[in-house]
């Protein structure tokens, strides 16, 4: 046990940075990500071939394109539940309490997207199934038995994206703690399954076991702890309903040519560079893409379990504690990126000047430079789009669309022609242009909602 005065000091110190129970567990799942990413690096380095290894991370690029059926709407539930959510609340039994007319809204929200998820889940499954199976199949894959991997993952993944909706729900409906703690537990669970198939010598069903964990998981979660929750979607709105053409459509059709145009913005470069320039260099940009990623989403951990309170925060036009709480989770955000930038460069340097064999896995200090520098400057447009998204509004869909296809086209170029340098080259250009864009909308919309 700790001594009282000491307790009190940690808890003191937890609330001046901000840390809540719903942010400790979003944090605990990042540090675990954040710890793991070696863990996951030395093994796949040893258990798995160069050649092995870029079929690996181009798996999960090419299972990015849910984006292109799930077309955004998982955002727009966090959002809009969270407004119905303010006249809302859940009792102890864990049945949804408040307003009769929210409620039934409510209700009537989550059986639209249940139903939009299960079309979505069969569409990307035999889509997205038979063009990794021809992106493939195009290549010399070294002996690299990759087939029946791939199929397992992406059929498990079309269950994992049906139940998707369920979990935006719940965080839109503000029980992010709940939501936060089955992400770490997870993590955890995906990551031990991952090690322990490489252990093992599966290989690429490392892959498909990562998701299937996930997929067990989230079910538990679902039908353990909030069974009582979800009854009322499966018997019907017993009054108001959610009007999809006026209240989810405007904003969902422009999230969803955001996601659309962000898949060539962020996954675009495992597939250009292992179609140009093979799967062992398409290895190390998967791995180096995974460690920023896990960089930026530890750092974001302050603000995305705050999006919930923002909606709530708007619906009662309490302008000035929603943008106090933005300020103070952004500024944290920023100064964990860059500080986790600088030192993951450094391992980065470290390991090519000692000839480390790992320094063969991932990309070399220039390119690895760039997407790290790229990556702090895109923390201020993410936080910048999720203080503009809580408003149920999306006044991005120009900006998105610019910048999608910007770094498309100048990592396809530059990527083809000179590697990772080219492509990292060209995704730090456009990440500068489009922070630039983004923050004069970002000073513009504010000014003009919060006035009206």
């Amino acid at each position: 046990m700790l001594p009282a005065k000491l307790l009190n000091r940690v808890r003191g110190m937890l609330r001046w940075a901000d840390v809540d129970l719903a942010v400790g567990f979003a944090l605990l799942t990042r540090m675990w990500q954040v710890l793991a990413a070696p863990v996951t690096l030395l093994l796949v380095a040893h258990f798995m071939t160069g050649e092995m290894q870029g079929f690996y991370y181009t798996f999960a690029s090419l299972l990015a394109l849910q984006s292109f059926v799930e077309l955004g709407l998982s955002a727009v539930v966090v959002n809009v539940a969270s407004h119905e959510w303010a006249n809302l609340t859940l009792d102890a039994s864990g049945r949804i309490a408040g307003s009769p007319e929210a409620r039934s809204r409510l209700v009537s929200l989550g059986q639209l997207v249940f139903k939009w998820y299960a079309v979505a889940s069969l569409v990307f499954v035999f889509g997205v199934g038979a063009a990794g199976f021809f992106f493939f199949a195009q290549s010399d894959h070294g002996g690299v038995a990759w087939k029946a991997p791939w199929f397992a993952t992406v059929a498990l993944s079309g269950l994992l994206l049906w139940l998707m909706p369920f979990n935006s729900l719940l965080e839109g409906c503000n029980q992010v703690a709940s939501v936060n703690y089955f992400r770490m537990t997870q993590a955890a669970l995906g990551s031990a399954g991952l090690w322990i198939t490489l252990a093992l010598h599966g290989g690429l069903w490392a892959a498909a076991v990562t998701v299937g964990i996930s997929v067990l998981r989230s079910v538990h979660f679902l039908l353990v702890r909030y069974r009582r929750f979800f009854k009322p979607f499966f018997q019907g709105p017993d009054g108001a309903r959610m009007n999809w053409r006026i209240e989810i459509w405007p904003m969902q059709w422009r999230l969803a040519i955001s996601g659309v145009f962000g898949y060539l913005a962020f996954s675009l470069f495992n597939p250009v560079l292992f179609h140009y320039h093979g799967p062992v260099l398409a290895g190390q940009m998967g791995m180096t893409w995974a460690l920023t990623a896990a960089l930026q989403m530890t750092s974001m951990a302050w603000l995305q379990p705050r999006i919930p309170r923002f909606g709530m925060l708007i619906a009662r036009k309490d302008y000035a504690t929603l943008d106090h709480l933005f300020l103070r989770s952004s500024l944290t955000v920023l100064g964990l990126t860059a500080l986790g930038a600088a030192l993951l460069w450094s391992a980065v340097e470290a390991l090519y000047l000692l000839g480390h064999p790992l320094s063969q896995r991932i990309l070399p200090p220039l390119p690895t430079a760039l997407f790290v520098l790229a990556a702090v400057l895109m923390q201020v447009s993410l936080c910048q789009t999720a203080y503009l998204r809580a408003h149920k509004r999306e006044p991005l869909v120009a900006m998105s669309t610019v910048f999608g296809l910007t770094v498309g086209v100048l990592v396809w170029s530059l990527g083809s022609r000179f590697g990772a340098a080219g492509a990292a080259t060209g995704y730090l250009s456009a990440v500068i242009m489009a922070v630039a864009w983004e923050t004069r909308i970002w000073l513009r919309c504010r000014a003009e909602w919060h006035a009206a």
